[in-house]
């Protein structure tokens, strides 16, 4: 967990920033990142919230706000991946390859908290069936938005995705990493290791 979540920190500091930046003024670049750690308050709520309403007694609450974060996130993820293409076809490919590997630990995560809650393995295929279904759609909607825009809409859409990728990584990615009690000898050299997977995957892929 730790390691995507440097993974992602260095997808916003390193690939989404420095594009806006070549896009629009700074002052809107600010604005953006802004709106963008609103945008990833919003859905972290509505992923709750969600949670709550759809929890039943045969399945606790946590296990379907995790349910449904995850696949709010996965969306999000497709949403990013689709902007990215949009702007360019590298882009769009570093970050669908960083998010593949970003989501691996949510992958194990909820599988783990899903045969936990003893949920029966065919409902949990069934549940986690969905998945694979929601990256395509989120990258199908985020290219159409974006294909074709000008630089400053260009600009404004990767500034409001790194504010959201920042925020998500600080406020739920590191939180979650650290609950395992992982040692800093080991999470820390993570954190750092996935930050420089990114680079090197910037760099020479």
């Amino acid at each position: 967990m730790h390691a995507a979540a440097g993974l992602a920190t260095a997808v916003a500091a390193v690939e989404l920033v420095p594009r806006s930046i070549e896009r629009v003024e700074i002052w809107i670049l600010a604005l953006s990142l802004v709106a963008g750690s609103l945008v990833s308050v919003a859905i972290g709520r509505s992923s709750r919230w969600l949670g709550r309403r759809l929890s039943r007694k045969s399945m606790r609450g946590t296990t379907v706000g995790a349910y449904v974060a995850i696949g709010l996130d996965l969306l999000s993820d497709g949403l990013m991946t689709g902007s990215g293409a949009a702007v360019e076809a590298s882009l769009g490919m570093l970050l669908a390859m960083s998010q593949i590997i970003g989501n691996l630990p949510g992958g194990f995560a909820i599988a783990a908290n899903f045969r936990t809650a003893s949920i029966p393995r065919v409902q949990r295929l069934i549940m986690l069936s969905f998945y694979p279904f929601l990256p395509p759609l989120g990258a199908a909607l985020g290219y159409l938005a974006l294909r074709g825009s000008g630089d400053i809409t260009v600009g404004i859409a990767l500034a409001v995705l790194a504010g959201l990728l920042l925020t998500a990584t600080v406020e739920e990615i590191v939180p979650e990493a650290d609950e395992s009690g992982a040692p800093r000898r080991i999470s820390s050299p993570a954190f750092a290791g996935g930050f420089a997977l990114l680079l090197l995957m910037s760099a020479y892929l």
